[in-house]
């Protein structure tokens, strides 16, 4: 029985890691989660210290990236902004997905709710997301923890599509209709039942809804409606560089291509986990 059960996982992540482009992306991912997380550690230099003699020093042994025009070390806030980005991507994509499995599983199941929470997901998506962003953030005022409902609310619809599509399917299917049969409770069907066999789906959706919160963060904070502009991301950075573009053009470079980088590489691990879970794909890598 031990082999029938570890087999299905060493399946899931040979098949992930047998495309070399997934296995550099997965190995990206860890780095940059790593040097977040333990960036007190690695990095001494605070990101807020000024030095208004050496603003806007290009790289070198003084600075590796070079200062900003306010004198601070550009890879000492390139690091810490990627705490707050990764933050804002994860907290996005598990709010998202709660939120969107409750909807889509009572839109999928209960009939008489499928209709009016339908609309209500068409109503929400027919918005771009980056207006509805920036009008919840409006609304809601420029911090973290905002941002971060502010994306959930706009990205949830996407999951709860997907999970009501799947609801609609696998409710039919023998298997549920015998467990109602046999008396089992309607919180039993779904968690056993329905949420464990649309699981894949889920996951996928909420590695591309990462990507797309970090980028959607990234674009609030160059428009100056993001995050408070003292906390140091991705986008704050480009938005103060930007006017310094003809002389320093690092001061966007650096963390364009964190941002780039980092959204590429979660891309292309939900392209080999969707690979992964789909039995005929993985079949035939």
């Amino acid at each position: 029985m031990a082999g029938i059960t570890t087999a299905p996982e060493r399946s899931l992540l040979a098949v992930m890691l047998s495309r070399r482009i997934v296995a550099l992306a997965l190995a990206f991912l860890i780095m940059i989660v790593g040097i977040a997380v333990f960036a007190p550690a690695l990095f001494s230099l605070d990101p807020a210290a000024m030095s208004v003699r050496q603003r806007l020093t290009p790289p070198g042994a003084a600075y590796w990236l070079g200062s900003d025009a306010f004198g601070r070390d550009v890879l000492s806030r390139l690091v810490h902004a990627g705490r707050v980005s990764l933050l804002i991507g994860a907290g996005v994509a598990l709010a998202a997905a709660f939120a969107g499995i409750f909807i889509g599983l009572l839109a999928g199941f209960y009939r008489r709710l499928d209709g009016p929470l339908s609309r209500l997901i068409d109503a929400m998506m027919a918005f771009p997301d980056i207006l509805l962003a920036i009008s919840l953030v409006a609304i809601l005022g420029g911090s973290v923890i905002n941002v971060i409902i502010a994306l959930s609310i706009v990205y949830t619809p996407r999951i709860a599509r997907i999970v009501r599509a799947s609801t609609l399917v696998v409710r039919e299917l023998p298997y549920v209709e015998a467990a109602r049969a046999l008396g089992s409770s309607t919180s039993y069907i779904l968690s056993r039942h329905v949420l464990l066999n649309i699981s894949s789906p889920i996951i996928v959706q909420a590695t591309f809804i990462f990507a797309y919160a970090m980028l959607a963060e990234a674009g609030l904070s160059f428009l100056g409606v993001g995050v408070d502009p003292a906390t140091p991301t991705w986008g704050t950075m480009i938005n103060e560089g930007r006017q310094f573009i003809d002389r320093s053009p690092y001061l966007i470079l650096f963390p364009g291509l964190a941002i780039s980088f980092s959204v590429l590489s979660l891309q292309l691990l939900g392209d080999g986990l969707r690979d992964a879970l789909d039995p005929k794909i993985a079949r035939q890598m």
